[in-house]
């Protein structure tokens, strides 16, 4: 886990810091997510709290970008107020994977309830669709990738907050570390440092930063993350 980068900005990239919205009671219950609206609870209340606090001490932020979901954007809205009353723009591309039949349950059922969504959600094949409406992996890289290069395309010489949810940012990192580094566990309200480059260059600055909840006894008690994220 590395600190923020507190140099300056150049003009041939942006500085993107992306952040996992905080804890939900469905993260807690280990229920699946996906397009389901859900709002934070009082634990991710205060990750997001101290995601803020933590970023109005690193250099200026323009702006911050959310997905459209209650419990993104409540995050983005506490992260804005801390840096001084920033703007939060939302961005449905900026959404969870849509997870199909699945949402709504709690992930020990998933196999017993929905066999056939199941094994498309646990399957190898990035085509591989979700029964009831769930993306594939190749839908969710396509959405999420093409809206974080958008906003650096906005932002070149800016630092700007885009804060949205598990499932895409490991598949943010995925493009972010081309030669197929693992990508582990991304908790709620950790923050991850992209660098977007004119040339559509991608590079990893930080990533899995939670040192600003290290006063916090939430940071374990997360759901999701990793390929079980929704």
């Amino acid at each position: 886990m590395a600190e923020a980068d507190s140099s300056c900005v150049t003009s041939d990239y942006a500085e993107i810091i992306v952040v996992r919205h905080g804890e939900t009671a469905w993260n807690a219950e280990h229920r699946i997510q996906g397009h389901l609206d859900v709002e934070l609870n009082d634990a991710g209340r205060q990750q997001a709290a101290a995601v803020g606090n933590r970023l109005s001490r690193d250099p200026k932020i323009s702006l911050v970008y959310s997905s459209d979901l209650s419990r993104a954007y409540e995050t983005a809205q506490i992260i804005a107020a801390r840096c001084g009353g920033l703007k939060v723009e939302t961005d449905t591309d900026l959404r969870e994977r849509h997870l199909g039949d699945l949402q709504g349950l709690v992930y020990h059922e998933l196999a017993k309830l929905k066999p056939q969504a199941h094994q498309a959600f646990v399957s190898r094949e990035t085509f591989q669709e979700i029964p009831g409406g769930g993306e594939s992996r190749d839908q969710l890289h396509q959405r999420c990738t093409s809206s974080l290069q958008q906003i650096g395309s906005k932002h070149k010489g800016e630092r700007v907050v885009a804060v949205t949810h598990g499932g895409v940012i490991r598949t943010l990192l995925k493009k972010g570390y081309p030669n197929g580094k693992s990508v582990g566990k991304v908790d709620n309200a950790s923050i991850h440092i992209f660098h977007l480059y004119d040339d559509g260059k991608w590079t990893v600055k930080s990533s899995g930063d939670v040192s600003h909840l290290n006063q916090t006894d939430y940071l374990e008690s997360a759901f999701g993350g990793d390929e079980k994220s929704g």
